[in-house]
């Protein structure tokens, strides 16, 4: 781990942030609590100390997200075979904020909120990409690679002049979601592309937020987009002929929608195996397509995943929604494309962790700097701790220093979990410290001497946590 970290600091610290960054790195790892900046000055025994040059670590350019990130991102690779893709997962999420003054923060919806009443929350817009490690038996682990605070710019007020209104739409109209995932998508593989990986194939998986004309306009080369499309999308065959003078036809007869592709007897389902419990899968498709979304730049494959069927009880069982989605490589094999898609899910277990776990966004922190920067760090540090895992006990392997208690039945893990590894952290940080050591003052103790017995042990306390 100590390894690993020190690895980052030449290309994305300063020398006089590193010694600090690399404290606030570890903290993130191991604190208790909520993971403020104070929170991690009480951890690091600090709180006495001047904070001031903690609060400028992240309010001021002391390091970059986009170094350190790239650097996670080539340890990630080293992990992949010399020809295999680079599978990325982007989406989009939400920090929770209650101060009005912080930068970026707006009422948006709430993604909890129940489906019969939508609710509106205040807080951050965060995008980020996650790249997929697999492992031997068809499943893989996501590692954050990148992060974007995807902040709006102000809105002026109501009676604020024409022009810092016009000015307002206009900096909003470049400061679309959209817009910066496509042009963190293209800063993706300009780095590949500078560190040596421009041979690998970027594969990118999307859900519905992201499948639209503004991201398949600007695919970059040597990328191929999965994305979720709309049950009524429209697609066309290509043109059957074209005229012998005026412009040239794009499109052919339309498609069968999705929905009416899924419903079509007529067209076969065909088995496809991939990996996402035991379930099998069968898909039916149509290449190569157009769409209006790109303008028919290039040709396209379009699948209809059939509902897999799930016991609801021993004796009832139920389907769950079909799934449909477009790849732009006709010629990717459906195993591929069907499993790329399936491994996109865990990018949610990735920011479930991110808050739950390490606190990102409780950062009490309020300009345009820190709010990329803070959440950024704990993003990273989270990364840092898959990676090391990985390396340590591979992709299957898990520490062995703790057991489940006796009375969890459930199956072994297959993997262990981000709160496994923060406690085994803990345990090779603390444990030589926390340990206690007998040493009797005399051969002969008196009779009236009892030891102490703890009813909570501080061993368990620690190691044991899972706040």
């Amino acid at each position: 781990m100590e390894a690993l970290i020190a690895s980052f600091a030449p290309a994305c610290f300063s020398p006089q942030a590193w010694a600090r960054a690399r404290r606030h790195l570890l903290s993130h790892l191991v604190c208790f609590g909520r993971h403020t900046i104070t929170g991690l000055l009480r951890l690091q025994d600090r709180t006495q100390a001047d904070w001031t040059a903690d609060y400028r670590l992240y309010a001021e350019a002391h390091f970059e997200t986009d170094r350190l990130f790239g650097a996670i991102r080539a340890q990630v690779q080293e992990q992949l075979a010399p020809d295999a893709p680079l599978m990325v997962a982007m989406d989009d999420s939400l920090l929770r904020k209650t101060g009005h003054k912080v930068y970026g923060g707006r009422h948006l919806r709430d993604p909890l909120s129940p489906a019969f009443h939508v609710n509106f929350v205040r807080g951050l817009r965060i995008l980020q990409i996650s790249a997929a490690v697999p492992a031997a038996g068809g499943t893989a682990r996501l590692i954050p690679i990148d992060f974007q605070h995807a902040a709006l710019p102000p809105k002026p007020r109501r009676n604020a002049p024409a022009s810092a209104h016009e000015a307002y739409e206009q900096e909003r109209a470049k400061k679309n979601l959209n817009l910066v995932g496509r042009e963190r998508l293209a800063f993706l593989r300009q780095q590949m592309d500078q560190s040596g990986a421009s041979h690998r194939r970027l594969m990118v998986s999307l859900d519905g937020r992201f499948t639209n004309s503004t991201v398949l306009k600007g695919v970059p080369e040597r990328t191929t987009l999965i994305g979720r499309v709309r049950k009524d999308s429209v697609f066309f065959h290509p043109p059957e002929e074209q005229p012998g003078h005026g412009r040239k036809r794009k499109y052919g007869p339309r498609c069968p929608t999705p929905e009416e592709l899924l419903k079509d007897e007529a067209v076969p389902w065909q088995p496809v195996e991939a990996q996402a419990g035991r379930h099998p899968f069968e898909v039916k498709t149509l290449a190569p397509v157009y769409t209006q979304m790109d303008r028919a730049q290039k040709p396209l494959r379009l699948v209809v995943v059939k509902p897999v069927r799930y016991h609801l009880t021993k004796t009832k069982t139920d389907r769950r929604k079909p799934a449909f989605f477009l790849c732009t490589d006709p010629d990717l094999p459906l195993e591929k494309v069907l499993q790329y898609d399936l491994w996109r899910w865990d990018i949610e277990v990735n920011f479930r962790d991110e808050k739950t776990i390490l606190g990102v966004g409780q950062a009490q922190v309020r300009t345009e700097a820190s709010n990329q920067n803070a959440p950024a760090l704990a993003v990273a540090a989270y990364a840092v701790l898959l990676l090391a895992a990985l390396k340590a006990y591979g992709m299957e392997g898990k520490p062995e220093s703790f057991q489940s208690p006796r009375w969890d039945k459930r199956k072994a893990k297959r993997r262990a979990s981000t709160n496994d590894l923060r406690n085994q952290l803990r345990y090779e940080l603390w444990a030589s410290a926390v340990r206690p050591h007998f040493q009797p003052l005399s051969s002969r103790p008196s009779p009236e001497q009892n030891g102490r017995k703890y009813d909570l042990p501080l061993q368990s306390a620690l190691f044991s946590s899972i706040r």
